[in-house]
């Protein structure tokens, strides 16, 4: 065994005099992210092994690099929920003086995300109820289209002996009408519900309960505040 430790002690040493440079390292990128380009002027060029290392001309490169910057989504900007004066304002005036007469009686309350707005009629056994909703990110006709769906009238429609809905349209203002006949205590009634876009991030609706021996009344009071969209037929 002796007599063998000086040859392979220099087999070692001609091995490793055989190297003519260093090996070129790689470096693995993550396999969650592409390799980005380089940008011009700082990728790893190629070196020539030997015992000098020969100089390499810069070249060109053949990736071209984007001159405009990626365009960013903007991120909706949402509003506070809580209703501002402006939105009470708003409510109070959306019938303008046809609600304002001594047949109506009057009033409001603010919730967090609405103002709601009853009057009642002794004199024509009616009633009327107008909401104005927030919606702080804004909203789209799909949105709507979700919210007005049965389970939503159920709730709506809770204090009745029964309802059905017997109509509905919109035209292309944002105006939608959704009519409806009800019983309440053996009476039969005639209801129409408007849902409007009033802006980008509010909705008002607006609902009237009359007899249907009130006919002439119903539309008066439609043609009055909807002339757009007066009823469905």
């Amino acid at each position: 065994m002796k007599r063998f430790l000086p040859v392979l002690v220099l087999l070692f040493l001609l091995s490793a005099c055989g190297q003519a440079g260093p090996a070129t390292q790689t470096t693995d990128l993550p396999a969650q992210l592409p390799p980005s380009p380089a940008p011009s002027g700082e990728g790893d060029l190629p070196t020539v092994s030997g015992e000098q290392q020969s100089t390499v001309v810069e070249q060109p490169s053949l990736i071209a690099i984007p001159t405009e910057a990626p365009v960013e989504q903007a991120t909706p900007v949402c509003i506070a929920p809580e209703p501002t004066q402006a939105d009470i304002d708003r409510a109070l005036s959306f019938t303008g003086q046809y609600l304002n007469t001594t047949d109506w009686e009057r009033s409001y309350t603010v919730s967090s995300d609405r103002v709601t707005v009853t009057w009642f009629s002794d004199t024509l056994s009616s009633v009327a109820y107008l909401e104005a909703f927030i919606f702080p990110c804004g909203y789209e006709d799909l949105d709507l289209d979700n919210y007005f769906v049965d389970s939503n009238w159920a709730i709506t429609f809770v204090n009745y002996q029964s309802y059905e809905k017997v109509n509905e349209c919109r035209n292309d203002n944002g105006v939608r009408l959704y009519q409806f006949k009800a019983v309440d205590q053996g009476f039969l009634y005639d209801i129409n519900f408007w849902a409007v876009n009033d802006t980008s991030t509010r909705m008002i609706t607006f609902m009237i309960v009359l007899p249907v021996e009130s006919k002439a009344v119903m539309e008066e009071y439609s043609y009055s505040l909807f002339p757009q969209l007066t009823s469905c037929k």
